[in-house]
């Protein structure tokens, strides 16, 4: 399996391929050629999600003068499909194909995928387990132990950056960008006290609608896995310190076992929504909040697998189905309930460790095929589910 550099990355939001991905696709232009205006078509689900992704604002500001043409095409091979034509005093000098392949990676039409530089010698749960009870090591230890020496550093960072947006957010009011009108909520439900709610719901929801906001309103986050899903692990490792007074350091070991657990999912399934549909991307956070809730409260290798396999396999069949493409309805207030259903999940595991019967890698090997077989329109296209109910209100 490949680093976690490459599954915790900073970029904007409101999508690591819709607009992470598309970003990086106009820069490359910008270096492989000297053109002075560009014609962008987008396909698939980068096109029915496109307005609502902000896809078309990040190319245009990344592309001088650029035409963003929205095609209704589905029949292609790679849902998440990028033209780019390149003009030089009114002639094309230039034309390419692109695909935002996920996690904000790109690949260029006739180029060959670069080959993944594998730093874990193990492809799953099982094998790693096993591996750890051999090596008495803890996960945590060993991520520390196949990443490079600096990769503490690393996290450090992406925890900076986490604590930044969830600040940012919790600041923040008035409505998000877009046609929905979505009022943002982060501030109100961090000091609404008049409500008989309990504090840790109230306060889990509000880290998560604060990173979510963030991430809608097209600001900077951590893939963690995916943009779309970027509130889950950071609110619930923000309580954790918060509430529970766990240390900076305790929270990196509590990211680097959550990464692990969302790059065996990535490796063996997808954290992709065009691809697999929402399971891939909210299921997958859960997986990994409740596997760092876990490390750090219990810190049992049996108890840390059993609450990422019940946090992923009550998300199996989620799809993905935002309101006219925006990252807001139902994603942001799914990022909250994944956050407190992540900690639930942590907690029964604890209770009824002794029941468990179902292993992480089968509920893995599940959702890959749950995957497969969900309609496309379920994908990130905003043509299925909630999205297609909801249209009328707001159009």
């Amino acid at each position: 399996m490949e680093s976690l550099r490459e599954l915790y990355k900073v970029g904007r939001g409101p999508s690591s391929s819709h607009t992470m991905g598309p970003e990086r696709i106009c820069k490359e232009v910008l270096n492989n050629y000297d053109g002075d205006s560009y014609q962008v078509t987008l396909y698939g689900s980068l096109s029915f999600t496109g307005l609502g992704h902000l896809t078309d604002k990040i190319i245009k500001e990344t592309l001088p003068n650029t035409e963003v043409i929205f095609s209704k095409e589905l029949k292609l091979e790679h849902p998440n499909t990028m033209d780019v034509v390149i003009y030089k005093n009114n002639e094309i000098i230039g034309k390419e194909r692109y695909y935002s392949t996920g996690g904000g990676s790109i690949l260029r039409k006739g180029d060959e995928e670069k080959p993944k530089v594998h730093v874990y010698p193990h492809n799953n749960f099982q094998e790693i387990k096993d591996y750890c009870v051999i090596n008495d090591l803890t996960l945590y230890d060993y991520v520390y132990k196949f990443e490079d020496p600096d990769f503490k550093d690393y996290l450090r960072e992406i925890w900076k950056v986490m604590k930044n947006t969830i600040n940012q957010g919790l600041h923040q009011e008035g409505y998000l960008p877009g046609l929905l009108e979505v009022k943002r909520k982060a501030k109100s439900l961090l000091y609404d006290q008049k409500n008989k709610v309990s504090i840790e719901l109230r306060l889990l929801s509000a880290y998560a609608y604060a990173t979510s906001e963030v991430n809608a309103s097209g600001g900077t986050v951590v893939t963690a896995p995916t943009c779309g899903a970027s509130g889950v692990l950071p609110s619930l490792l923000y309580f954790l310190k918060d509430i529970r007074k766990y240390s900076d350091e305790r929270i990196i070991d509590g990211l680097a076992t959550a990464g692990i657990i969302g790059n065996i999912i990535k490796h063996n399934a997808s954290i992709s929504g065009a691809e697999a549909g929402c399971q891939a991307e909210v299921g997958t956070a859960c997986a990994m909040a409740a596997a760092a809730y876990s490390e750090l409260e219990n810190g049992k290798l049996e108890t840390i697998e059993y609450a990422a396999e019940i946090a992923l396999e009550h998300h199996l069949g989620l799809t993905c189905d935002p309101i006219s493409g925006y990252v807001q309805i139902p994603c942001i207030e799914r990022n909250a309930v994944a956050a407190v259903r992540a900690m639930n999940a942590g907690e029964l595991a604890t209770l009824l460790i002794e029941t468990r019967l179902v292993s992480f890698d089968t509920v893995v090997e599940a959702m890959k095929e749950t995957g497969k077989d969900l309609l496309e329109s379920y994908k990130e296209t905003s043509i299925g589910g909630l999205a297609k109910f909801y249209k009328k209100k707001v159009s």
